[in-house]
């Protein structure tokens, strides 16, 4: 075999340019030719190569070059199709399509029988044509002058003496007695009176009875002999008749191939069968009207298993898709395509019907589209990840967008098909952000789908905070949708993905929309929502077991070795122990000591007062806009306000009161006058009786007898011009009134005092004040306090 390679490429490389390699050698009985499988280089596309040694076979040479010049004029679809010949001194080349002797299956008994009548006909009407239309005469009518093309089809060839009637020097009259089983294959006459005496006789009894030995063999399965001749062993009951008259003895009364063909084709004959009917009208079938196309669709599906499988891909599969792009066919048309494509591989899947699916997707009929989708699951297996991604997934998303809710909802159920051939920049890009269109449809049903498509497709979106708001976002907004299978769906898809949130999104966003859903009005979601919430709610339990029982540093003993003189959060378990706890926290946290002489603005040490006494002059700041009222607009442009220390309870309550004005924010604000109640801690905290009651130094305490004083000398004084007074700010819809630096704290109750005024300087007071903390008889003048009923 190597040295037949080597002799074949030194004799191309002596001879004219030949643009096909060479590859395995093909066994070929009966004929001159020898045939090799070969490329073609330009493409690497399949091809047969047949070549002639004339050193080897002189005396053959006019039959190969017979051969040659037949073939290149002779065209018919069942003739041998030629690409190429190649002549030089020493060898004759022919480049035809990719075949194989149909010996080769005849032998294997791998031919069904209407495999062989659809073969037998295709041979019928070639050598009909070569007689009625050539005018000529095949000469060499037998089982290896056939091939089977890559589609199925059967081929003719053996052209070595085909010669035209009307030629006097025809090459069959002297060079027909030298093909090879001459003899054996010879008409009666011919092998009596030698080849010239079909001069004499009609034009198609030749080739009629060599064709009657082609039958024979074809359905006996081996070469003929004498004793089988005439015999109908294996072949259809309605043949038999007209097979033996192909066979008669006389030339002129014997059956021309013309007429067994016409026999054959009808009403119940051996020709009329849906095969051949098939074979026939797949080339018409793009002028075919919608009755016709549906007709014949039909039958195409009966007889799809006797059909050989390569002339599915190879003849009806591109008329089907010729049909399909630029017939008309249609949806149904598709549907075949896809039936044959099911059997093809992977390669060639990819290079005969991707492309077609790749304009498809861009083509804007709508009819297509949906069948195109309907038919995604059945091609995604053979579609390459890249050519999904780059191409087909670009065409496809207009489908979300599209007027036709069906078409937005099969490109909606579409995506868990597709999902895994796309690339995670696809998915978390361009997919959600589609998705969350057709989340807000207007048709309940595709809504519905989009909620249970985000549940599958959720493990494929990528593994980070954009999943996680991505998927509460959506499936919490369902779950107020107005249809009860949206809502329904939204509570399956939760239970399904309860894994993908954090223990906190389960606790502070899950729990709290699931909540309404156990008290829907539909019964299939109440029972669905107690489901999902007890899945919850069991990740939750597990996860509060795995918890420190308290998160607050433990509280330290102070110097000598007491405890606060207020409550531990240990030991208050009342309803305020979270309110005190909190306020021992603020207390621990200071440390450090206390001044013991305040200084002034000028370094030096200034002269011990109490906190209600005023401040030098120097030191004085400007008057602050008052909250509240008239009467404490008065009180504050009356003098300027002294400087104060703030003390840490103080500092306390104004933090506490920013982070309420946080939560108020966050939560929105509240209508219950409960919240509008004003909040004095600290005087309850100072009225409270630690110690018998006695007169004491009050080191720095607020003096509540100035204060009164200072009202009542305000009340006396004219309010300011309207514009001079600061407006209020509001937060929240409630409003906020400005702390002074003393212990004293302003509600915004209806019977509440006003903030504490600071006396007049003019009134030092230098002595300290004693402070009497038995409680006092209520009287009619003096309700302070009052916010509190």
């Amino acid at each position: 075999m190597d040295f037949l390679k080597s002799a074949v490429a030194s004799a191309i490389s002596k001879g004219p340019p030949f643009p096909y390699t060479f590859g395995d050698r093909v066994t070929l009985d009966q004929s001159i030719w020898a045939l090799y499988n070969g490329t073609r280089k330009e493409d690497g596309s399949d091809c047969s190569i047949f070549t002639f040694d004339i050193a080897a076979s002189k005396s053959r040479l006019p039959l190969a070059r017979n051969a040659v010049r037949k073939m290149r004029t002779l065209r018919h679809p069942g003739v041998l199709r030629v690409y190429d010949t190649v002549e030089s001194d020493t060898y004759i080349y022919i480049a035809t399509e990719r075949v194989t002797p149909l010996e080769w299956s005849v032998r294997r008994k791998s031919l069904s029988a209407e495999t062989s009548k659809w073969g037998l006909h295709t041979v019928a009407n070639t050598i009909s044509f070569i007689n009625d239309e050539a005018f000529s005469v095949h000469g060499n009518v037998r089982l290896t002058s056939v091939y089977t093309s890559q589609s199925g089809e059967w081929r003719l060839g053996g052209f070595e003496i085909l010669s035209s009637m009307r030629e006097d020097d025809a090459v069959i009259y002297a060079m027909g007695s030298i093909t090879p089983d001459s003899g054996k294959y010879a008409p009666p006459e011919v092998a009596k009176s030698g080849w010239d005496t079909i001069k004499r006789h009609p034009l198609s009894a030749t080739d009629s009875y060599g064709f009657a030995l082609l039958v024979l063999e074809v359905f006996n399965g081996c070469l003929i002999n004498s004793d089988l001749i005439g015999q109908t062993k294996n072949m259809p009951p309605t043949m038999h008749q007209s097979y033996k008259r192909l066979l008669n003895q006389n030339p002129k009364a014997r059956l021309s191939v013309s007429h067994f063909k016409e026999q054959g084709r009808r009403s119940g004959s051996f020709f009329d069968t849906p095969l051949i009917k098939l074979s026939e009208g797949i080339e018409s079938l793009g002028l075919k009207d919608d009755g016709e196309r549906e007709r014949f669709l039909s039958e195409l599906d009966e007889v799809a298993s006797e059909f050989p499988e390569e002339f599915f891909s190879a003849k009806v599969l591109p008329e089907l898709l010729k049909s399909v792009e630029f017939g008309g066919g249609g949806p149904k048309v598709f549907a075949s395509v896809m039936k044959i494509g099911a059997r093809l591989p992977d390669e060639e899947y990819n290079l005969k019907l991707t492309p077609v699916i790749v304009r498809l997707f861009a083509n804007p009929d709508r009819a297509i589209r949906v069948c195109l989708l309907d038919h995604l699951p059945n091609m995604i297996e053979h579609l390459p990840q890249k050519i999904v991604n780059d191409k087909i997934f670009p065409q496809m998303v207009t489908g979300f967008a599209d007027i036709a809710p069906v078409v937005r909802e099969q490109t909606v159920k579409a995506v868990l098909t597709i999902i895994s051939k796309l690339s995670d920049r696809t998915i978390n890009g361009e997919l959600l952000k589609y998705l969350a269109k057709t989340s807000n449809d207007e048709q309940p049903g595709i809504r519905t789908n989009t909620t249970i498509c985000l549940g599958k497709i959720a493990r494929s979106l990528g593994a980070n905070q954009t999943r996680q708001k991505v998927l509460i976002a959506a499936f919490c907004r369902s779950l107020r949708d107005p249809f009860v299978h949206a809502r329904n769906a939204a509570l399956v898809a939760l239970a399904a993905t309860s894994d993908l949130f954090t223990e906190d999104d389960c606790a502070t966003k899950v729990l709290p929309a699931l909540c309404p859903s156990l008290i829907d009005k539909e019964k299939l979601v109440r029972d669905q929502a107690s489901k999902t919430f007890d899945v919850y709610m069991l990740r939750i339990r597990k996860h509060a077991t795995t918890l420190p029982d308290s998160a607050l540093p433990p509280v330290s003993k102070s110097a000598n070795g007491a405890m606060p003189r207020i409550g531990t959060p240990q030991n208050d378990t009342g309803w305020a122990g979270w309110a005190i706890s909190s306020f021992t926290n603020k207390l621990a946290t200071a440390s450090g000591e206390m001044q013991a002489k305040p200084t002034n603005a000028k370094g030096t040490v200034g002269e011990a007062r109490p906190s209600s006494a005023p401040s030098d002059k120097s030191t004085v700041r400007p008057p602050v806009a008052g909250p509240v009222s008239q009467l404490h607009r008065q009180a504050v442009t009356g003098a300027p306000a002294p400087v104060l220390t703030r003390t840490t309870t103080d500092q306390f309550f104004t933090d506490a009161q920013d982070e309420d004005d946080e939560i108020d924010l966050a939560w929105g604000d509240t209508d219950e006058d409960f919240f509008d109640a004003p909040l004095q801690p600290e005087a309850a905290i100072e009225t409270q009786p630690l110690v018998p009651a006695s007169r004491f130094d009050d080191g720095g305490e607020p003096d509540f007898e100035g204060w009164l004083k200072a009202q009542a000398v305000a009340k006396s004084k004219p309010p300011l011009p309207k514009g001079l007074s600061k407006p209020f700010g509001l937060t929240n819809g409630r409003q906020n009134a400005i702390r002074s630096t003393t212990t004293g704290h302003v509600g915004s109750g209806s019977g509440a005092k006003k903030l504490a005024q600071i006396a007049n300087p003019a009134s030092k007071v230098t002595a300290p004040k004693t402070i009497d903390t038995k409680p006092k008889e209520p009287s009619e003048d003096d309700d302070w306090g009052d916010a509190w009923d």
